[in-house]
């Protein structure tokens, strides 16, 4: 082949491969595959909490709510104290300046007194009777002066009892001043248990779905009316025929008026309740104060066989006596149960009862 022809080929060649390499390109170009995307992992569906765990937790807000309601026995018997303890301190407070004041007055008293009697000379009786011109005046006089003896006896023996009086109520002061603040640690502590109960329990609760807490609902409920049968089946509601005495009534009326109304530890009303706040505002209102706390009103009021219970007695329960209600009859109970429930009416043997007692009585 000549050297024209050969280089009219290479050249043909060197186009085409040109136009190839540019074809190429352009198709890279339009046809590429797209960057890939991120693919999304679906969220797991958590397994539903059976039965048997549902059964742990209800076991355990049981015993985190029965914890706080022990506490808060124990809180508000420390905040009853303290406001007693208080009120006692400014009394002997004011009796310590009423002292003060009135031995203030007695030692003028003396004063005047003292000066009297050197204003009286210093010669003795019977040089005074013999000088005088007047032995009956003088007679007169000593009399006086015998008597001022006597007043001024007496004058500094009440001066000494008020001196007495005034150490002792500032030793009362200064004991009850410790217990208070004896009592205002122990309101703290239990205020602090209070709390960290509630919080544990309410965690426990949030991790729990809606469903899962409408099926926890439903078994406490079931418990609960289990509880009941079995106390109904003993027989018990029918031997128990006595009638609310009118005080009673007031209780009870004044108790189921509260029902919806919030649970809230430490509270006497009006818009929240305690259990044992609860019951003690009824029977103040129908007019007969009965002891602040659950375990007081179980150690003070007079304790009741369950054959024998009315209308406006308390149910106390658990060992401890940490919770109460009040029975209004026919089986029925009402209470402010625990936090994040209502004053509400369950059946008086849904829970373990320790004894029943009498306001009243």
């Amino acid at each position: 082949m000549g050297s024209g022809k050969r280089s009219l080929t290479t050249a043909a060649m060197a186009l085409a491969c040109a136009c190839a390499c540019v074809v190429l390109a352009s198709a890279g170009t339009a046809y590429a595959s797209p960057e890939p995307k991120p693919t999304r992992t679906p969220t797991a569906t958590p397994a539903p909490v059976s039965n048997k765990d549902l059964e742990a937790v209800r076991k355990k807000l049981d015993k985190l709510y029965h914890e706080a309601a022990v506490a808060t026995d124990a809180y508000n018997a420390a905040e009853e104290k303290v406001q007693k303890q208080s009120t006692e301190i400014v009394g002997l407070a004011q009796q310590i300046v009423k002292g003060q004041a009135k031995l203030d007055a007695l030692k003028d008293r003396a004063g005047a007194a003292a000066r009297a009697q050197y204003r009286g000379g210093g010669l003795p009786p019977q040089a005074r009777l013999w000088l005088s011109d007047d032995p009956q005046e003088f007679l007169d006089g000593a009399g006086r002066v015998r008597q001022g003896e006597h007043a001024t006896k007496g004058l500094m023996g009440e001066m000494a009892r008020t001196q007495e009086d005034l150490r002792q109520y500032a030793k009362d002061a200064s004991t009850q001043w410790r217990r208070l603040e004896a009592d205002r640690e122990t309101r703290a502590e239990a205020k602090k248990k209070i709390k960290q109960r509630i919080s544990d329990a309410e965690k426990l609760e949030s991790r729990l779905e809606k469903k899962e807490k409408e099926r926890l609902a439903k078994l406490e409920e079931e418990v609960a009316y289990q509880a009941q049968s079995v106390w109904l089946s003993s027989g018990v509601l029918s031997d128990i025929k006595s009638d609310a005495s009118e005080q009673g009534k007031k209780a009870v009326k004044y108790a189921t008026d509260q029902i919806g109304k919030p649970y809230e530890w430490g509270a006497e009303g009006p818009k929240t309740f305690d259990c044992s706040g609860l019951t003690s505002q009824a029977w103040a209102a129908a007019g007969h104060p009965v002891p602040r706390t659950s375990q007081e009103q179980w150690k003070q009021l007079k304790h009741i066989d369950i054959k024998d219970m009315r209308p406006g007695d308390l149910i106390i329960y658990f060992d401890d006596a940490s919770h109460v209600g009040m029975y209004i009859g026919d089986g029925a109970l009402v209470h402010a149960p625990r936090p994040g429930r209502t004053v509400t009416i369950t059946g008086a043997g849904s829970m373990q009862i320790l004894g029943v007692v009498r306001p009243d009585a």
